[in-house]
């Protein structure tokens, strides 16, 4: 159960952060992979898909590795790097199996109209993409709770 006093919805910025991470992490896995079976010329081709490999390797593994990370963990390791996770929007628990596939397509319905769905996450009071509305999740993450910085004063110090 999560006590919600502690957690607040992660907000645009460390969104992108976590997002950058993520993408940072896919590309040392699916670069390498497309290297392996199209070699070089892979990056000169102006087709849009090289063939099946390149469909498993640039959409099905990325999509198969996030919706698991959700599913497992509720977070990609960019959310918990920035101590962040999915949970339902109802309940705070992790996502079902359905969320999170319908999260993941729900990008897609996000990022087509000029990434307006993504940016919502700036303006929505829940912090919500579009994404996150259609499967019924939020992002959360633990309230910054640090101690704050306290200098001794001029006059005490010899």
């Amino acid at each position: 159960m999560i006590d919600e006093t502690q957690y607040e919805y992660a907000g645009f910025w460390v969104r992108v952060g976590a997002a950058l991470i993520d993408t940072i992490l896919l590309a040392f896995i699916t670069i390498p992979l497309l290297l392996m079976v199209y070699g070089g010329d892979y990056w000169a081709s102006e087709r849009l898909l090289q063939g099946p490999a390149d469909f498993l390797i640039s959409y099905v593994l990325p999509a198969v590795a996030v919706i698991a990370f959700w599913v497992a963990r509720g977070a990609t390791p960019g959310k918990m790097a920035i101590s962040a996770q999915v949970v339902d929007a109802r309940t705070g628990a992790k996502p079902s199996t359905g969320q999170s596939i319908g999260r993941y397509l729900g990008y897609y319905v996000s990022t087509i109209p000029l990434g307006l769905g993504l940016l919502w996450v700036g303006i929505d009071p829940k912090k919500q993409g579009w994404h996150d509305k259609l499967a019924g999740t939020v992002v959360i993450r633990r309230k910054n709770r640090n101690e704050p910085v306290r200098f001794a004063s001029a006059a005490t110090e010899p």
